[in-house]
This record gives C-alpha cells, structure tokens and sequence, in this order.
C-alpha cells in the first residue's frame, strides 16, 4: 500500500519545521522538543468527567493520572485500561498522552488510569518495567478507592508503552494475577536482540528512524546482555501461551512493523486469541495524530470498540 497522503503531509512538516531527530539531542532536550510539538497533531480533547492525578504507595512512587467518562457516578466501578505511553522509554509523559487517553476514556466508556513510569538513561532497565508492573498491581489492589473493577482490567499502550504493556501482561501470567482481559499494543516494540528488515526497508524518512531507534535502546539498556532480557524483548519470552487476548496495530511504513508482526504471529502460535490489524499507509505513532491524519480516528475507534468488547 501506498503511504497515505496525510501521513506524507506529516512527514513533510517535520522536514520544513527543521527539527532534528532524537539521536542528535540530549535526553532533555528531546522530551522538551516532544511536549512542545506534541499539541500540533493532536485533535482536541473531547469533554469527559473527573479527571485526578494519584501516587501509588511504596518506595518508589508512581504518579497515575486516572479518567473517568462524562455522565457516570463517581461510586460506579468502571472498567479500567491501564495506559502506557509511548517515546522509547526516554521521552513522554502524562501530558503528551493526555488528548488520548480522553479519547479512549469518552468513547469506550471506561476509567483509564494513566502510568508516569520513570525515564532513561536516568533509570535504565528495568525501571521502567517495573513501574508498569507495580502500578498494574497497586491498581488492582487499589480499585475500590481508585473507582475501577479489578475483574475488567486491560492493559496497553504505544511503542516502547505497547512493549510495557506485553510485558505486563507476561509478568501477570508468571504471578497468577492479576487477571488482564485484554492487551492493547500499538506498533509495539518486542525485540531489541536484532534488527529486522523493516528497519532496513524503513530505516529514514518516515518518521521514526532506525538511528533514533538505535539511540532509544542505548539510553534505556544499563547493558548490552539486558536486549535477550524478556523484559525488554518480550518476542524473545520462551513461552507466550496462557497470555491474555492482544490487539495488535501496525503501521505499513514503521521500522517496528515485522516485529509487531512477528509478536502477533507467535501469540496466535501460542494459542492466544489476536486481532493483528495492519493499517498499512501509515507512519509509526499516528494513533493520536488526528489533528493531521484522518486514520487516526479510526484507529482510536478499533481500541475503543476492543476494550468495550472484552471488558463489557
């Protein structure tokens, strides 16, 4: 399939803005460049009901920021998605992902608990993955309080939060809970042992770059033995069997495509029930683009439809 028009439109944006990639700035000044041009291609934010911003309990607390839709009860217990967000574990935040996770809040009709996991190359793995599953758990321990139901909880998120979310969801079969009805990964990063050919195919030019990539990874591994750590590469798990249901969205012209691809393929292997959905003229991270790009919504409406199915 052809590159999509707008997704083109973007790109060239990017390139007549002059901005430069990530790999060539420091860690600060790339989440700077990323909060600042974030509001650019993201829609505005629907109208929905409370939103607050919690800490998790315990030595290291987490920051949540918890969405409740428009016209519910506070004492009714919503189904929750647990959200990670995107930016190679470097950049991103709960406000870049806010408009998002409004999005997802207003038309599933559910809570959405945002998670502000830490960063590298300040914390290095497996910080990150930590976070994700402490709050996955206090959440779930919490849900009383918090509003949500522990028995319709899903995870999710975008590229390096997609690659939080499988890990999650891999720890929570590990421990026997909690239980996830669905996992929601986004151009999901799932190995960073080897480069597959859609880095090669797509290595420049189409928004994410193989050299940022690169950058991504270095500044998030303490150590080059941590990439084979399932953890971090969670196509390298030995077994994915006994894994909750997985949407799983690819864009046709991102270097991460063939290993969202092989990810899906090896859960259907396993006997996991998974929509793999390619929407194949689109760039990496054009799920929350729809100030920009058309497709976008419709990629909004493929998780939302998602979460009320599994969790209804």
């Amino acid at each position: 399939m052809a590159l999509d028009p707008q997704a083109a439109n973007v790109i060239d944006l990017i390139v007549k803005s002059g901005r430069p990639p990530y790999h060539q700035l420091t860690p600060k000044d790339a989440r700077q460049m990323f909060r600042e041009t974030r509001p650019a291609s993201t829609p505005p934010a629907p109208q929905i009901g409370a939103v607050r911003d919690v800490l998790t309990e315990g030595a290291q607390a987490i920051p949540l920021r918890v969405y409740r839709p428009p016209g519910v009860s506070d004492s009714r217990r919503l189904p929750v998605l647990v959200y990670f967000h995107g930016g190679g574990w470097v950049i991103g935040d709960l406000e870049t992902h806010d408009v998002l996770c409004r999005q997802l809040t207003a038309e599933a009709g559910v809570s959405v608990i945002a998670v502000d996991y830490r960063l590298a190359p300040e914390h290095k793995f497996p910080a990150a993955a930590d976070d994700a599953w402490a709050a996955t758990r206090w959440i779930a321990a919490h849900a009383a309080e918090l509003g949500v139901d522990a028995d319709r909880l899903a995870v999710g998120g975008d590229s390096a939060g997609g690659n939080l979310a499988a890990v999650v969801a891999l720890l929570a079969r590990e421990a026997g809970g909690p239980r996830i009805a669905l996992q929601i990964l986004l151009y999901p990063v799932t190995d960073l042992v080897s480069e597959s050919q859609s880095y090669a195919d797509l290595a420049d030019g189409y928004m994410l770059t193989r050299d940022s990539m690169r950058w991504f990874r270095a500044q998030y591994l303490a150590k080059e033995q941590d990439a084979a750590d399932w953890r971090v590469s969670p196509l390298r798990a030995p077994s994915l069997a006994g894994l909750p249901p997985a949407l799983v969205v690819t864009a046709g012209y991102d270097p991460l495509r063939d290993e969202g691809e092989a990810y899906a393929r090896r859960l259907r292997e396993a006997g996991v029930s998974v929509d793999a959905v390619s929407f194949g003229g689109m760039i990496h991270g054009f799920v929350p683009m729809g100030r920009l790009i058309d497709t976008a919504f419709r990629g909004v409406s493929l998780i939302t439809g998602s979460l009320r199915q599994a969790l209804r």
